[in-house]
């Protein structure tokens, strides 16, 4: 099934329900033994979900940023992991294409790649010394001109989808300047190697790996961008975050719904589902995570429509919707399995992977502290 060839999102959901269904069924295997979903991500390749958010004029279907946060949270509610992965491609490849960030000829090489291969693309910035690049560090890894082009050496960490880039944009400290940028690195050049180094407890099937980067060669023209460390512009992308998150509280409510419904101990008429204690804990993950899914939708569908003056100016807005549906769908898993109870901490049971998967979700960007100072500064400077 080709989704680019579908003209509707609602098509487009569909099939793409189809084609997740046995990520599901794969989760608790993945996460056991953690190990990554390669034929997931293969899956996904053959339908060409991994080129929905290239632009139609390289090939792709240019799709919105509300229907893509649609598309992820569904996939998040099947596989966390695969939707927390391959959501950074997703977003990036899309960031990319609308805001003419490379060189045009750079990104259409790379747009039809994506289209024609379903070649996958992240970022690497996060390195041991600087920890997260949103606090402004400088990165260690260098990046040194010579007559053939740069050389790269330096070390990332968290590197999400290792085992299955094609393209790797890597932040460097330019050599002898006080610069810094990002580089294009194709994963076949030479001196670029993965160490399986991700041992994390929640979303164990991202692949984070540690990137190594021993003097690896690259085109003079691979510069692609030049930053400014610690400041980043509004990013209506990063929402797949908080969307991958919702998706995983939605998983965890259907499984207590599933369970309240069906369990009912010889103490009770009926089952569980009619006490007013579990209704009291049902109806609370119902409301958060109604109110998440239209904070969400509402902000990304402004996204959408804004200008790009406008979307400058919604940094504290986006960080506002990642903190509070993060949140909340940390308060839905937790009530999830209070409705559970003892049986939602067995190895066996979905509920204890979604309660350590979603708290992943608080060490993504934007980090809490900052998106509340941002909204400080935001109210006091609307008041002044």
């Amino acid at each position: 099934m080709n989704l680019l060839d579908l003209q509707t999102k609602e098509a487009r959901q569909k099939a793409l329900l189809e084609i997740i269904k046995p990520f599901k069924e794969r989760a608790a295997k993945h996460d056991e033994e953690a190990s990554f979903p390669f034929e997931n991500f293969q899956e996904l390749k053959n339908a060409r979900y991994t080129a929905l958010t290239v632009p139609q004029e390289y090939g792709g279907a240019g799709i919105s940023l509300s229907e893509l946060l649609s598309l992820q949270q569904l996939i998040a509610e099947a596989d966390g992991s695969t939707a927390l992965a391959v959501g950074w491609h997703m977003g990036i490849t899309k960031h990319l294409g609308e805001n003419n960030v490379w060189d045009e000829a750079t990104y259409r090489r790379f747009a039809e790649n994506v289209v024609k291969t379903g070649a996958l693309i992240n970022n690497a910035a996060s390195e041991p010394a600087t920890g997260s690049p949103t606090r402004g560090g400088k990165p260690e890894t260098t990046a040194t001109l010579t007559a053939d082009g740069w050389v790269l050496n330096g070390r990332k960490t968290f590197t999400t989808l290792a085992p299955v880039l094609d393209y790797i944009v890597v932040s460097a400290s330019i050599k002898d300047q006080d610069k810094v940028a990002n580089f294009l690195v194709r994963r076949d050049s030479p001196g670029v190697q993965v160490e399986e180094t991700w041992d994390s407890i929640a979303m164990r099937g991202t692949g984070s790996h540690d990137l190594i980067l021993e003097n690896v060669p690259i085109n003079k023209d691979d510069l692609v961008e030049n930053l400014t460390p610690g400041k980043k512009p509004a990013a209506g992308w990063l929402l797949h975050i908080p969307a991958c998150y919702l998706g995983i509280a939605r998983a965890a409510q259907r499984h207590a719904i599933d369970f309240a419904t069906s369990y009912s101990p010889n103490s009770v008429e009926g089952t569980i589902s009619d006490l007013p204690n579990v209704k009291q804990k049902l109806g609370d993950i119902e409301l958060a995570l109604m109110e998440s899914t239209y904070f969400l939708q509402a902000v990304a569908q402004e996204w959408d429509s804004a200008t790009d003056d406008a979307r400058n100016q919604m940094k504290p807005t986006l960080g506002a919707v990642k903190l509070s549906v993060v949140n909340k769908a940390l308060e839905a898993v937790d009530l999830a399995m209070r409705v559970a109870g003892a049986r939602s901490l067995s190895r066996k049971n979905p509920l204890q992977r979604y309660y350590r998967d979603v708290r992943a979700g608080l060490h993504n960007p934007p980090m809490d502290d900052m998106t509340i100072m941002q909204l400080a500064d935001k109210s006091i400077k609307e008041n002044e």
